[in-house]
């Protein structure tokens, strides 16, 4: 069942399942750094407001709106 990515919470494990590139206003700047479907994360700390969201993919830390993020969906794990 995929859920949106801004439902994550601190600590959470996902993977992407489907990311909406033509929906989503950062899109295909999204995947061209490695947020493609079936890549695992996890998310590493909210800044105290709820944004941005900091995750661990590929070996860096990338830090997200949640309006970056719009479109992408994940399944926790």
């Amino acid at each position: 069942m995929s859920i949106p990515f801004s439902a994550l919470k601190v600590g959470d494990r996902a993977i992407i399942s489907h990311c909406d590139i033509d929906n989503a206003p950062q899109g295909q700047r999204l995947m061209m750094l490695g947020l493609t479907p079936g890549t695992g994360f996890s998310v590493i700390r909210v800044a105290p407001l709820g944004d941005p969201i900091e995750i661990k993919v590929r070996g860096f830390n990338l830090s997200l709106r949640r309006e970056e993020a719009i479109g992408i969906e994940v399944n926790k794990q």
